[in-house]
């Protein structure tokens, strides 16, 4: 038997699947790649494939969401990263956790989408579910040892994005390269938008209720332009603890795949002399609206936040395609959010809203 840990990559070819790929190919005595899918790009799928010499490899272009969600089980396995993007991810991550497999989660819309579904289900499958978000790393890491009673709140941090102390008169007329120059993150082009518009904290807000079994009031955001501490916990006794380094993903996600063990990452240890001035602030709600709409559709609850989620992709998507201004992103999210009658949580119920919720956003933009 080996003595390896034998992992499938859903989304390989994207920005975490490839970090994941380069974490694996530094401790190949400790981890086996035995799966990689993606979605459109067979040329690097191909490379990696042959690179790792991996057998089992889903294209869904061609094979459908039924090749990955087949990958998502494969027997050898033991892991499963799931970092594709959109509510594709949820079907495969559903056959993983009832399959038993550990699932290393980077895609935000399984639980801002199906949050209601998946935390019982983990439970009863006893699935572990390690979390590659920096953020929701962080704070993984400050409750090990600690019981759901014992936490005031967790307090995410936010980098600000590019346009962090802007007025709404200045975001007006901001291009795509100037949303995409990300102050200390390199990303994809739909998470850096989702940074500059805070989007991407209202989904961690969302995340964070449903991994650590808390309440979205016990869930806050700060602003934290260095990207140093990648979260807070804070509990009941008044003490608090944060875990800090240097904004590399590498990090989070080495412990999120060989959790509970620490090992040599080849990464550069974070100095406290060389950032002796870190800073905080409060978002700034009334500009970078998409942060409080995202906690509205949690608190509205059903399908609200599938809807708030799919809306936020199209109104993205449409962004980088020139079809709609920056502050136009919080707008279509409104209006869908508002339109939207939710419905009880389901896959069907989820995946039904999730094109709705695209369609109307293209109807309001005009494009059919």
């Amino acid at each position: 038997m080996s003595s390896r840990k034998r992992i499938v990559v859903l989304g390989s070819t994207g920005s975490i699947g490839r970090q994941t790929l380069d974490v694996c190919r530094r401790l190949p005595d400790r981890l086996e790649v035995v799966g990689l899918a993606a979605r459109t790009s067979d040329e690097l799928l191909q490379a990696q494939a042959d690179e790792f010499g991996v057998k089992n490899v889903a294209l869904m272009q061609v094979g459908g969401l039924q090749a990955v969600t087949d990958l998502a089980t494969l027997p050898e396995a033991d892991l499963v990263v799931v970092a594709v993007a959109g509510v594709i991810g949820l079907r495969p991550t559903l056959a993983a956790v009832e399959a038993g497999k550990q699932v290393a989660l980077a895609s935000k819309e399984v639980l801002v989408a199906a949050g209601e579904l998946f935390a019982p289900l983990l439970k009863k499958h006893k699935t572990l579910l390690t979390p590659i978000d920096s953020e929701h790393s962080a704070v993984f890491q400050c409750l090990q040892g600690y019981t759901p009673d014992q936490v005031q709140k967790v307090v995410l941090t936010a980098s600000g994005g590019p346009f962090r102390g802007k007025s709404r008169a200045e975001l007006a007329g901001v291009t795509v390269k100037q949303t995409l120059a990300h102050p200390t993150w390199n990303m994809g082009g739909k998470i850096t938008v989702d940074s500059a518009t805070l989007m991407n904290k209202g989904l961690e807000v969302i995340e964070a209720k449903w991994l650590f079994d808390l309440s979205l009031d016990q869930v806050e955001v700060v602003v934290h332009p260095q990207s140093i501490v990648h979260s807070f916990a804070f509990f009941k006794d008044g003490s608090s603890l944060a875990q800090m380094g240097w904004p590399d993903m590498r990090l989070p996600i080495q412990y999120a795949l060989l959790y509970p063990e620490r090992v040599e990452s080849g990464l550069k240890p974070w100095d406290p002399a060389s950032t002796p001035t870190l800073t905080f602030e409060k978002p700034v709600l009334d500009t970078f609206r998409c942060l409080a709409l995202a906690r509205l559709s949690a608190e509205t609850g059903g399908t609200a936040p599938s809807a708030m989620n799919a809306a936020n992709e199209a109104a993205v998507a449409a962004f980088l395609d020139g079809k709609c201004g920056f502050l136009e992103i919080a707008d279509l999210v409104e209006h869908a959010l508002s339109s939207h009658e939710p419905q009880e949580v389901t896959l069907d119920n989820i995946e039904a809203v999730d094109g709705w919720a695209r369609a109307t956003v293209r109807r309001q933009l005009g494009l059919g």
